[in-house]
């Protein structure tokens, strides 16, 4: 008998086509790929997905693939993908105009509708629980979800972004080192058409940061992580997510610029910055900071550039839309292949 999912896909409006090829390398075997037509353009764009059978309304998590990726990237997705299958999720892992080196990528306009499409998609396709719908990236993909929770903040119930990128013209001064810009930088001026160095490409820079979308996500469950030595060892500063917890954060629970710079500086947590707790979702993970603000939270962990699957997967499983945000969480459940990634 065929595949409740397959049928449904077959029967579903013409928003989507499914493909007949098989899953990309490194993906499981039952995942899908399809075709989303674009509500801003027109184009058809590719995402990978996977559904549950039964008729009952069930969460989606919306994975996001990082700054160099694209749909078909297996690192962090197809552990995204494994989690649905066994929690019996919704599953989608769109393209949004793939690596961050185009116009049409990096935060533009049509990245973002392409993200809201996929979410339309699976709820015409799909029985999704609306209270359920989670997101989920790292490094670009982080920036992605961030940006997605100012942009669209109705549609999320959990938004876990890890080690991104919040300010754009601010990461690309990050990788301009003596007056030659790195790949990353490079990346950023084939986007804007040049260096964020003229009114118009700020602005452009600007829309496409998370900085300034994020206040409008305070009624958003949102958990920010970042690693003590990305910036170092790794290539998104720990402060980007200081930062961008700032902008979501009560005015009362901001934290010093000076001492956010100060923190990244010196990787010493600043005088009166409390200490953080263990978490058990982290198990040996030391933290070195954490604070919360209405349905924000922001972690500095030990480690670098990358994402840990178990405390940002069984964080979202707790979170509810238009409920408070649920910070400790009493029962851990497994990640299938839960090993760290970063870019």
């Amino acid at each position: 008998m065929p595949h409740r999912f397959s049928l449904l896909l077959a029967m579903a409006l013409p928003a989507a086509n499914l493909l007949a090829a098989t899953p990309p390398k490194g993906w499981p075997g039952d995942v899908a790929e399809i075709r989303i037509r674009s509500l801003t353009d027109g184009s058809e764009q590719p995402a990978l997905t996977w559904s549950p059978a039964g008729e009952e309304a069930r969460p989606l998590l919306v994975g996001l693939h990082t700054w160099g990726g694209d749909y078909r990237q297996a690192s962090n997705g197809a552990v995204f993908a494994r989690w649905c299958m066994q929690q019996g999720w919704h599953f989608v892992f769109p393209h949004f105009r793939g690596p961050n080196r185009t116009p049409e990528a990096l935060g533009s306009d049509l990245a973002v509708q392409d993200i809201a499409d996929a979410v339309a998609h699976l709820q015409r396709a799909q029985r999704v629980d609306p209270d359920r719908i989670y997101l989920i990236g790292a490094s670009g993909g982080g920036h992605m979800a961030m940006l997605m929770a100012g942009r669209h903040p109705d549609l999320w119930a959990g938004v876990s972004a890890w080690v991104g990128i919040s300010d754009v013209a601010t990461w690309h001064a990050d990788h301009v080192k003596d007056g030659q810009s790195d790949n990353y930088a490079r990346n950023i001026e084939a986007a804007l058409g040049g260096p964020p160095d003229t009114p118009e490409r700020l602005a452009d820079a600007r829309r496409r940061s998370p900085l300034t979308w994020l206040k409008a996500a305070q009624g958003v469950n949102l958990d920010l992580h970042h690693g003590l030595h990305d910036g170092r060892t790794g290539s998104v500063p720990f402060r980007h997510s200081l930062l961008a917890f700032n902008a979501v954060a009560a005015e009362a629970d901001r934290l010093a610029p000076a001492q956010i710079e100060a923190f990244y500086a010196t990787q010493q947590r600043p005088t009166g910055w409390p200490a953080a707790s263990p978490d058990p979702l982290y198990g040996d993970i030391p933290l070195h900071f954490r604070r919360e603000s209405g349905q924000a939270r922001v972690t500095i962990f030990e480690g670098g550039h990358e994402i840990f699957y178990t405390p940002g997967l069984n964080w979202l499983a707790a979170q509810r839309r238009g409920r408070a945000a649920v910070w400790k969480i009493d029962t851990i459940i497994p990640v299938p292949g839960d090993t760290a990634s970063g870019r």
